[in-house]
């Protein structure tokens, strides 16, 4: 069933004393970041030195290598490095080196995009410093949801579960056995409920097992990144709705993944039945644009390698009509009690199939005391999927 986020958070109004002036207040669908508020400070030159302002933090690069810091401007970067520093060890306030607010706003959403881990923080508060017209320095505070204390304990049990889910996995695996246990991982354990605890954070994922797309998203950052996978988190809409979910690399090359839309379900003798649906594992540019429409907020690359799809992986692609072949996949799913998605090259294939095993009934020459199929049919994906499953 398709779901979608379309939560936005709202803004927190804040008093401030003494030279405050002016409160602006923003807000961001949740799918890509929390809101921020912000405190405007008019101060004098002697003030301003007096209180310490800002100054150019000697920050190290920590971040090289993930997706949404490489697409920064190197003040960008920095600016980045400082937030996540910050974050890191729950610092209350964070100087940061740039006075630009749209410099600060897209690192911090990179920040978020890049570490799907980040439970413990809920947007950020920033201070303005301004001299007459012309802006001398920002204060970043993040926007703490726990004490330090409640965060180290949580993430032990993180890491605990964690550990646990990827006991059948390892680094010495290769890339695409890797990408289909997060998918089939997090599609089986986890449920989509719209009103779920922590649902914007990975909480909601590892401890609670029910959370919507954000959560998903996270997770799947999460899990690659302890895996070797570098993996982003991507926001926009699916079918008019808030969304997110991720853009990978698999083997050098970029894929598209909606671990959201992967359970897949289907009714049958008044029965709801659960599958894992592939068709959105490892999505081409293409693919993912029949449904999902990426915001502006991070370049992403044209995704087009097909090699570690997994039809094409797993055997599961028909290029060519032999109906011995695919009586025979369908005999093993049947005999095996299996889900059995076949993709189909054309929608010739795709419809002499339908006609010849289902409107024919010539299934039942491969599937052995068949009475009744249940099966789907997505033009649109070109899929047929046979449901097997007891």
């Amino acid at each position: 069933m398709i779901k979608g986020d379309n939560r936005v958070r709202g803004t927190r109004v804040k008093g401030f004393i003494g030279l405050f002036i002016l409160c602006i207040f923003g807000q961001l669908s949740a799918a890509c970041a929390p809101s921020a508020n912000q405190h405007i400070r008019q101060i004098e030159p002697e003030q301003y030195r007096a209180e310490a302002a800002p100054k150019t933090a000697d920050v190290a690069h920590i971040s090289d290598g993930n997706y949404a810091y490489e697409k920064l401007s190197e003040e960008g970067r920095q600016v980045y490095d400082e937030i996540l520093t910050g974050i890191l060890a729950h610092q209350e306030k964070i100087t940061l080196s740039s006075s630009d607010t749209d410099v600060m706003r897209k690192a911090y959403i990179a920040v978020c995009a890049d570490y799907g881990g980040l439970f413990w923080v809920n947007g950020y508060v920033f201070t303005k410093y301004n001299r007459g017209e012309e802006v001398v320095g920002l204060e970043f505070a993040p926007n703490y949801v726990m004490t330090l204390e409640e965060r180290e304990q949580t993430q032990k049990q993180i890491d605990n579960v964690v550990d646990e889910w990827l006991g059948g996995i390892s680094m010495m695996d290769t890339d695409y056995d890797k990408v289909k246990y997060i998918y089939e991982l997090l599609s089986t354990n986890t449920e989509y409920v719209e009103e779920a605890e922590n649902s914007q954070n990975i909480i909601s994922v590892f401890l609670n097992r029910q959370t919507v797309c954000q959560g998903y998203a996270c997770a799947v950052q999460y899990l690659m990144k302890q895996l070797g996978i570098k993996c982003v988190i991507v926001s926009g809409t699916a079918l008019g709705d808030a969304h997110a979910w991720n853009l990978f690399q698999m083997d050098g090359e970029y894929y598209y993944m909606d671990v959201t839309w992967g359970r897949g379900r289907y009714t049958q003798n008044a029965a709801e039945k659960f599958f894992v649906d592939y068709k959105y594992m490892a999505m081409t540019t293409e693919e993912m644009l029949r449904s999902h429409i990426p915001n502006q907020e991070l370049p992403l690359p044209e995704c087009t390698a097909v090699e570690n799809n997994y039809y094409i992986k797993e055997g599961k692609y028909i290029e060519e009509w032999n109906p011995d072949e695919i009586g025979t996949e369908l005999s093993e799913a049947w005999t095996e009690k299996q889900m059995l998605i076949l993709r189909f090259a054309d929608k010739e294939l795709y419809n002499q199939t339908i006609n010849y095993f289902i409107e024919k009934g010539n299934l039942a020459e491969y599937c052995s005391n068949i009475e009744q199929v249940t099966y789907m049919a997505d033009e649109v994906w070109q899929e047929i999927s046979f449901c097997f499953l007891e």
